[in-house]
């Protein structure tokens, strides 16, 4: 999947994916609807960040799951 252009469809992707790999339990927080499109480079960095490393430890998850809460719309 082309991650590069700015998209709902791609926006929606990476926070799925976000999900899975720092094992969210309340998906809520992943709405794509709570997030801004002006945010999508933030959210894919951070998505790129997590593909990266791999396993995180859980406080890894935990600040990422923060920074993700930081970026969602007010």
């Amino acid at each position: 999947m082309n991650l590069e252009n700015p998209s709902k469809e791609n926006m929606s992707y990476i926070l799925e994916q976000l999900g899975e790999r720092l094992d969210v339990v309340n998906r809520t927080i992943l709405d794509p609807e709570d997030y801004d499109l002006n945010k999508y480079d933030d959210l894919k960095l951070m998505y790129e960040i997590v593909v990266q490393k791999g396993r995180l430890s859980a406080s890894e998850a935990q600040a990422f799951i923060e920074e993700l809460r930081s970026v969602r719309k007010n």
